[in-house]
Formats: structure tokens, C-alpha cells, sequence
């Protein structure tokens, strides 16, 4: 059954490219009115935009004092910076808590103060497989979305009593502008996915489609969960896939 979003207005941050992207044309397709908050201009000319810091509390305020107040709210935006743990730099480390942490705190603080007085209300946090492992050369990244849980968990709790929910989900490797650079690379894909069960990557359609879930009435008894959408990564201890049983065709594993 179609998830039915008619009549509700959504915020997406982040929503100009990738995930954010893809979780703003699922809501619209569901019937959503979707705005997006972003630095950048989505390429859609039919989605709604203000141009948002989530760094900038004051912008994030302006934001939704000009939309209103929403009945669901993706807080997305993310950024990464690579770096070894003794090389990176306090300006990336700093940059990246900022946008990654910090303005999912300003984001879900700013709308939940909306919400309680309606009473109700779905909140999404785009967290990550990284929130649980440390994967070399992230450790700002990885920090930032640890820390997601901490926000995800606390405001379950404090906001249930209100009828809002806030959960999140936790992707893989899914195929956006900042992945790239992985899936161009046949060698590295092959390494990397032989530990994912279902042998492949993922679309941002397919975390959208979970995002939407979680936001809809479907979802109406979870709150505070974070839901995985990594093609089984995290259930995996020891590579899944070897050539004596499959093959590797160039973007993912198969079964002889």
C-alpha cells in the first residue's frame, strides 16, 4: 500500500543532492508539500527551496518561521572530510561536527519547539554505519555520526510524550556525488562489497523509501530506532563473497 503523505508539509536539509534529493522526491511523490533547506539550489525546479546554513542557528530559525511549522523533518545534511587521525586538520574536524552534529541539533531543536505544541509530529535523522565502527581515515565523520545517536535517542524520550517520533536511518556505501570516486572503481568495489551480504551498493532511493517509512503513520509505534540500510554490511564479521563460489561483474557480486 502507497505510503500517504497528502496534506502534510515536509523540511528536507541537504536536500539538493544525493539522499536528501532522493528523500525530497519520495515525499513528493507520497503527496508531500517538501520544502528544502540547503546552501544549494536543488536541480529540481519543482522543489521548494530556502537557502539554509545548519550550521547558522539563526538561518535554521529563519527557515522554518518562513515555512512553518512541519508534520515531518529530514535532517540530512552532512558533509566528509578524509583524513588520518593524527593529520586532520582542526579546521575539518571543526567543519564537520558543525554541519554533521551541530546542525542536526539545530535542525531537530528548532523543529521539535514546533511540534510539542501540536502535539505530534515524525522527525528522521540521516545517521550511518559509522555511527557503530571506525573506519580508518573518518574520524571526524565517524565521531559526528556516533553522536547522532546520542540526539536520536534523547530526543525519542523527551519528545514521545508530545506524539513525536524520531527515529534515523544508517546507510552504507550508497552511490552519491561524495561516493563517487568508490563506485568509479571496480578493484575497490569489489573489496569493499565482498563484505556486504547482498553483494552490492546502495541507490538513495532505497534510503528514501526507508526515511519515508519511518516518517509515516506506518511507522506510528517506532520511535527512537535506527534503521540499517546497508545491504546487511553491519551483520557481517567475515567477508560473505569469494571467487570460489561467484563472480564479480564489475558493481557486485552474483553466485555462479
Amino acid at each position: 500500500m502507497p505510503l500517504d503523505f497528502a496534506s502534510r508539509t515536509a523540511v528536507v536539509t541537504g536536500g539538493a543532492n544525493g539522499i536528501g534529493l532522493a528523500c525530497a522526491r519520495e515525499l513528493v511523490a507520497s503527496g508531500a508539500r517538501v520544502w528544502i533547506f540547503d546552501r544549494e539550489k536543488p536541480a529540481d525546479a519543482g522543489l521548494e527551496f530556502i537557502a539554509t546554513d545548519v550550521t547558522d542557528r539563526a538561518s535554521v530559525e529563519a527557515a522554518f518561521t518562513a515555512t512553518g511549522t512541519p508534520d515531518v523533518v529530514v535532517a540530512n545534511a552532512g558533509i566528509v572530510a578524509a583524513g588520518d587521525l593524527t593529520a586532520i586538520t582542526s579546521e575539518d574536524w571543526q567543519r564537520t561536527i558543525a554541519v554533521n552534529l551541530t546542525g542536526v541539533f539545530h535542525t531537530v531543536q528548532a523543529a521539535a519547539a514546533r511540534m510539542k505544541a501540536r502535539r505530534r509530529g515524525a522527525i528522521v535523522i540521516t545517521a550511518s554505519t559509522n555511527s557503530y565502527d571506525g573506519e580508518a581515515g573518518l574520524t571526524a565523520y565517524n565521531a559526528s555520526k556516533a553522536g547522532l545517536l546520542g540526539i536520536l535517542h534523547t530526543a525519542a524520550n523527551e519528545l514521545g510524550p508530545y506524539g513525536i517520533r524520531v527515529n534515523a536511518v544508517c546507510p552504507g556505501l550508497i552511490r552519491t556525488r561524495i561516493t563517487g570516486e568508490y563506485f568509479s572503481n571496480p578493484e575497490v568495489l569489489k573489496e569493499y562489497f565482498r563484505h556486504i551480504p547482498l553483494g552490492r551498493g546502495g541507490e538513495p532511493e532505497e534510503v528514501a523509501r526507508a526515511v519515508a517509512f519511518l516518517a509515516s503513520e506506518d511507522a506510528s509505534y517506532i520511535t527512537g530506532a535506527a534503521l540499517l540500510v546497508d545491504g546487511g554490511q553491519m551483520a557481517a564479521k567475515i567477508g560473505t563473497w569469494n571467487e570460489r563460489d561467484a563472480e564479480f561483474t564489475g558493481d557486485h557480486w552474483k553466485l555462479r
